[in-house]
C-alpha cells in the first residue's frame, strides 16, 4: 500500500505553442509552372511553323490510274444450222368471181 508520510507524486503537464513574429510565406510556385509550361508549348508551335513551314505532310497517295477495259461479250460459237427442208408451194387460194352489176 501506500505510504501515507510520502508526498504524493507531482505529475506536471506541459503545452507548447509556437507562434512565429513574421507572417506565413505564400508559394508562388504552382503559377510559376503554368507560366514556364505555356512558354514551352508556345516555343514548340513556333519551332513547328519554322522547321514544318507550317504545313502539314501530305499523306502518300496511292496510285488510282486503274484499267477498267473489259472486252466485248461475245455469243458462243455455234456450227451453221442446215437449210430447211424444200417444202412444196401452197397451192393459190380459190378465187370467187364478183357478181355481175345490176344496172
Amino acid at each position: 500500500m501506500t505510504d501515507p508520510n510520502l508526498p504524493p507524486e507531482r505529475v506536471v503537464h506541459q503545452t507548447t505553442i509556437n507562434t512565429s513574429s513574421s507572417p506565413p510565406r505564400k508559394s508562388g510556385g504552382v503559377g510559376l509552372a503554368f507560366v514556364v509550361g505555356g512558354l514551352v508549348v508556345l516555343v514548340a508551335v513556333i519551332a513547328w511553323f519554322v522547321f514544318g513551314s507550317g504545313r502539314v505532310p501530305e499523306p502518300e497517295r496511292p496510285n488510282l490510274d486503274v484499267d477498267i477495259t473489259v472486252p466485248t461479250p461475245r455469243l458462243p460459237e455455234v456450227p451453221d444450222r442446215p437449210a430447211p427442208p424444200e417444202l412444196p408451194r401452197p397451192s393459190e387460194p380459190p378465187q370467187v368471181a364478183t357478181p355481175p352489176s345490176q344496172d
